[in-house]
């Protein structure tokens, strides 16, 4: 059941007011994709921006739309130089529907960003807040916003019961996020809206003293920032193992497109076993035999839902006839560990990868 929040008109007006003074005076107005603002551009920097913070996201972004200026570039593109510009930033499946999204773009609306709602909400990988940040900071369309900082400042300001990914929790939130949200400034008010979240409403210690909510925040007034919005139960996350095998031949080392979908779609990475005892079975279903083997740093590398201690070998190989025969995966590349190809890849691959340059270059 969700909750029932009531907020008057002239109280909502009072929020949107103060929330978009604020922005005038103290919201940030010079980040890249802030500047000669399309949908295009914000599109690009909503997505990077899930689950990444703004200073991590901005060498990313201006990359990205050098390379990609506009949605028939990015449509046209090869997906791996779409995931090569993703590396680093983590969960793919953004990179990957960038990509497919574009191309509905280029096929159904003349390569243009479509500007009906329910059109963007359409596409892969946007969801309703998404779409309402794309049309209301690009196009000053009258939308609510509801991403995790928005959430964390409707729920303490109202103490709204409840966390993220709860279905009631968000039923309860998208009305008062409706209710708020002025016909006018609405651009200033959402962007304002993240800021506050992101900069002065964090998860801990938040600012509350230069907060423009303050003199109306319930949670304020209560002493329970800390416990709003209310912390998931958790559940304990299962752990697995795979071996990496880092198959090199002078300076190159042998990758394998992964599936399209999954974990690491579409990313090229290392041929995986389950135990060590399988290195000679594995090296002969690529048509090579190993001349000597080390073991590299074993780690963990964690997902939203597992963690995955990896434990990479790199092997020494030489061919055994003159062409692999990788048969099941439908694309492999011998990379070159110091001229590094445009391919999409994982943090751990490319963590390991680190360490056979190391390696490498130690024994140079």
């Amino acid at each position: 059941m969700t909750q029932s929040i009531s907020i008057s008109s002239n109280s909502a007006t009072g929020f949107s007011e103060a929330v978009v003074n604020w922005y005038h005076k103290q919201g940030r107005k010079h980040l890249p994709w802030q500047q000669n603002k399309t949908p295009y551009r914000v599109w690009i920097s909503e997505i990077m921006l899930q689950q990444t913070q703004v200073a991590t996201v901005i060498p990313y972004y201006q990359r990205f739309m050098e390379s990609f200026p506009n949605i028939t570039a990015l449509a046209n593109a090869e997906q791996d130089l779409v995931l090569h510009h993703w590396t680093g930033l983590g969960y793919y499946a953004r990179a990957r529907n960038l990509h497919k999204a574009a191309q509905i773009m280029r096929d159904k609306f003349q390569g243009e960003f479509p500007l009906a709602i329910e059109q963007v909400i359409a596409l892969p990988g946007i969801g309703r807040s998404t779409a309402g940040a794309i049309l209301s900071l690009a196009l000053k369309q009258h939308h609510p916003i509801l991403d995790g900082n928005v959430k964390r400042v409707l729920s303490r300001h109202y103490l709204v019961e409840g966390y993220n990914g709860q279905s009631k929790y968000e039923k309860t939130l998208w009305p008062i996020a409706e209710k708020l949200t002025p016909a006018k400034h609405v651009d200033a008010f959402n962007q304002a809206m993240m800021d506050i979240g992101a900069t002065l409403c964090t998860r801990s210690k938040p600012d509350c003293s230069n907060c423009p909510l303050v003199s109306t925040c319930l949670a304020y007034a209560g002493n329970e920032q800390q416990h709003f919005p209310q912390k998931k139960p958790k559940k304990k996350i299962p752990e697995k193992s795979a071996i990496m095998l880092i198959l090199k031949q002078g300076e190159k080392v042998l990758l394998i497109k992964r599936p399209p979908s999954g974990i690491w779609g579409g990313l090229y990475g290392f041929p995986e076993i389950d135990l060590q005892s399988n290195i000679d079975k594995k090296l002969s279903s690529f048509g090579l035999t190993g001349t000597k083997q080390q073991a590299l740093t074993p780690f963990r590398h964690t997902f939203s839902h597992f963690h995955l201690d990896i434990t990479p070998i790199l092997v020494e190989c030489q061919l055994k006839k003159e062409n692999t025969n990788i048969a099941e995966y439908d694309q492999h590349l011998w990379y070159h560990i110091t001229n590094q190809d445009t391919v999409g890849l994982a943090a751990s691959s490319c963590k390991i990868l680190d360490e056979v340059r190391e390696l490498y270059q130690a024994l140079g």
